[in-house]
C-alpha cells in the first residue's frame, strides 16, 4: 500500500477488535462475555488471578506483533 498514514491508521483501528478475539478465545468467552467483564462496576471480583495475567500476556504478544509489522515503515 502506497499510502502509510492509511495503513497505519487501518491497522491502529483493528487492534481492538484483534484483542477481543484473541481474549475471547484464549479465555473460551463469548464476546458478550468480553463486554460484560470489561463493563463490570467491579472488575476485580469478575477476572481470575490467571485470567488477568493471561489478558496482560496476549496484550503484550500483541503489541510485540505491531512493533515488528511498523519496522517496516522504519527502514524506508
Amino acid at each position: 500500500m502506497d499510502n502509510v498514514l492509511k495503513e497505519i491508521h487501518l491497522k491502529l483501528t483493528a487492534f481492538p477488535n484483534l484483542f477481543r478475539d484473541k481474549v475471547t478465545a484464549e479465555c473460551s468467552w463469548s464476546t458478550p462475555t468480553y463486554y460484560r467483564k470489561m463493563k463490570a462496576e467491579t472488575p476485580a471480583s469478575l477476572l481470575s488471578n490467571a485470567e488477568k495475567e493471561k489478558i496482560v500476556a496476549l496484550l503484550e504478544e500483541h503489541i510485540t506483533e505491531l512493533q515488528i509489522y511498523y519496522q517496516r515503515f522504519k527502514r524506508g
